[in-house]
């Protein structure tokens, strides 16, 4: 996955943090989290905080 594919790393969080509401979360966090995926193999220097808040906002959709 890269940093592009919003709806797949959303799907991702959902399932590795079930119990985490994604309102929570600073974008710290959410990042690291992110690269921490074991699909996930895109470039740290790629990722701003657009693309943060577009996969927060994914998440949030997902968990409902």
């Amino acid at each position: 996955m890269k940093w592009i594919d919003i709806q797949d790393i959303a799907i991702e969080l959902v399932d590795t943090h079930p119990d985490v509401d994604p309102l929570r979360v600073n974008f710290v966090d959410l990042r690291n989290w992110v690269m921490a995926l074991p699909d996930f193999d895109d470039d740290p220097d790629r990722c701003g905080e657009r693309i943060l808040e577009a996969i927060q906002a994914a998440w949030i959709e997902e968990a409902e």
